[in-house]
């Protein structure tokens, strides 16, 4: 978060704030715009953010319900896998959600094929299921602010940017081997293609005039697809690693079209 605090424009307030890619959020809570467009594939994500704002009593009630057991955790993991599913409510899959988050191993977010979350029990001792401060802060801020959510393709999202917005993009990023590729976040993947669509896109930005920061991985693949732009090679810690002798502090680019 430093890091990107410290390319960010100056004026940072005076723009309108976009991210496409919004996942948990750190960057939009630590600026707390009071105009802003966030935006995610995974709709079950962007559904959490909408109970969170619209109906954050009943979610701290049924949030309440879970169990930290991990024959609990597979029957609610499961859910997704049959029709009942669809029955559920918003509630009840926010719930869900937050549940598996704060339960699973590392708290990581991942789909197969299918589209089935399929990251195994974390054996946490008194994992924090119900975080009610934190729920209520955000509650508060995307009620006092005008945050609009979205659900959809990251290019409909950019749509609506001018030289008014500041853009933020922390897409999937691209593996810097092959044995730690992980595209699992939304179902389908991301790949090489993907990354590409995305720079041209950052290019019909920069063509606009309108100022984006971008985060991805130290691969060479991202760093001579963005060659034209300014590239600051960053360090950030990861818990996320097959090899565990690999997590820690690792290279990441910010990537940019302002000085």
């Amino acid at each position: 978060m430093p890091s990107i605090i410290k390319h960010l424009p100056e004026n940072i307030k005076n723009y309108k704030y976009i991210e496409p890619f919004i996942g948990g959020g750190a960057v939009l809570f630590k600026l707390q715009p009071k105009n802003a467009i966030i935006n995610d594939f995974n709709e079950e994500l962007i559904n959490v953010y909408k109970v969170i704002k619209n109906n954050l009593d009943e979610l701290i009630t049924d949030l309440k319900k879970h169990k930290n057991e991990a024959e609990y955790f597979y029957s609610i993991r499961s859910l997704d896998r049959n029709k009942a599913f669809k029955n559920l409510t918003n509630v009840q899959r926010a719930s869900r959600v937050i549940f598996l988050n704060k339960t699973c191993f590392n708290g990581l977010y991942r789909v197969n094929s299918s589209g089935e979350f399929n990251s195994p029990f974390g054996r946490y001792k008194n994992p924090n299921i119900v975080n009610e401060p934190t729920l209520k802060a955000v509650n508060k801020f995307l009620n006092c602010n005008n945050i609009e959510i979205k659900s959809g393709d990251y290019s409909e999202v950019l749509k609506q940017a001018d030289k008014k917005c500041f853009v933020y993009l922390d897409p999937p990023y691209h593996p810097i081997s092959e044995n730690s590729n992980f595209t699992g976040y939304i179902q389908g993947g991301w790949n090489m293609y993907d990354q590409i669509d995305l720079k041209t896109a950052c290019d019909e930005l920069n063509k606009k005039g309108v100022k984006f920061l971008l985060s991805n991985s130290s691969a060479e693949f991202i760093k001579d697809l963005y060659k034209g732009y300014n590239i600051s090679i960053v360090k950030a810690n990861r818990a996320i690693n097959s090899n565990g002798a690999d997590r820690g502090e690792v290279n990441e680019v910010l990537i940019r079209n302002y000085e």
